[in-house]
């Protein structure tokens, strides 16, 4: 039976270029918090990780020192999904940021209701009514 051990989801890992624009958006626009960073001069990169208040899945953010270029997101990546309590409102407090906010979607039946926000580096994350 040991291999019916316990599991859980622990993060998710984005590289990002600039990691002082991507921390402003995620911490002042989002909400997130840092729950701990930790730095690797010798191997040229940072990782910072980030949680919402209550939440232990955490957001790790990826800084390469030496990364000129913007990363390539490919067509596998889809998206990153937080919840909130008042759709509208998060909406409007998102497009007084100045980041890309798409218009209020609802899928068929409103099985979900969301819009998306664009980060520094172009990641999407969907934005939905709890």
């Amino acid at each position: 039976d040991d291999w019916k051990m316990t599991k859980k989801m622990l993060h998710t890992c984005i590289r990002v270029k600039d990691l002082e624009k991507s921390m402003e958006f995620y911490t002042n626009v989002l909400g997130f918090k840092e729950a701990r960073r930790l730095d690797f001069p010798e191997l040229k990169f940072t990782l910072v990780y980030l949680a919402l208040d209550g939440d232990d899945y955490e957001l790790e953010l990826t800084y390469n020192y030496d990364q000129e270029e913007a990363y390539t997101l490919g067509n596998g990546y889809g998206h990153i999904a937080i919840g909130v309590d008042d759709l509208g409102a998060t909406q409007k407090e998102y497009k007084a940021s100045g980041y890309e906010v798409t218009d209020l979607k609802s899928l068929p039946d409103n099985a979900a209701n969301f819009f998306f926000i664009t980060d520094p580096d172009g990641y999407k994350i969907e934005v939905i009514q709890n």
